[in-house]
């Protein structure tokens, strides 16, 4: 059901407009008879359906957790070799 209301009427009674829309009422709020705003019900926010948190834990946890923290072995060797090569 769809209720409309005068500006000045809408603010003394603005409590009560709340408490309707939360029954699943809309209000609209009219200066002039134009309406200029409306209070309605608040829909829930929609869900996510792309996103699946989850979904490669079904291949297994990881073995090392320090795997991609460790230093790369061939990295540190080329960093204490020469700078040149041997000839």
């Amino acid at each position: 059901m769809t209720i409309q209301m005068n500006i000045a009427e809408a603010k003394a009674k603005l409590s009560q407009l709340i408490a309707r829309a939360e029954e699943g009422e809309e209000v609209l709020v009219a200066r002039d008879g134009k309406v200029v705003a409306e209070i309605r019900p608040r829909t829930p926010p929609a869900s996510r359906k792309g996103i699946v948190i989850g979904t490669h834990a079904h291949l297994a946890p990881l073995g090392d957790p320090y795997l991609f923290l460790r230093p790369d072995p061939e990295l540190e060797e080329a960093a204490d070799g020469p700078i040149f090569p041997p000839e």
